[in-house]
């Protein structure tokens, strides 16, 4: 019952966010990650998830160098993590 309550939470931020960031708090394993996952995939064309917990070197200069050219920072993460981002067609999780 929760998960469905939350779930249409985050359906009514998609409709009505537009294009504005979401903070999701909570305690831990509680299944958050699984809850945005699942939302990810299920209500865009792609998701990526970007877990800082896995101390990714890579994609951790890429935040420290391409902050300031968008373009090339989505790009060399597309790359990296093999997918496909389209603008507003796409779900990128900042997870731990």
């Amino acid at each position: 019952m929760l998960k469905r309550k939350v779930y249409e939470d985050l359906l009514k931020w998609k409709k009505e966010a537009n294009g504005k960031a979401l903070c999701i708090i909570g305690a831990r394993q509680i299944g958050k990650t699984t809850l945005i996952r699942e939302f990810g995939k299920n209500e865009y064309e792609s998701y990526l998830l970007i877990d800082f917990a896995k101390r990714d070197k890579e994609v951790e200069a890429y935040f420290n160098r391409y902050l300031n050219d968008l373009d090339t920072f989505f790009l060399l993460l597309q790359v990296h993590f093999g997918i496909k981002l389209t603008e507003r067609k796409s779900f990128i999780i900042f997870d731990e």
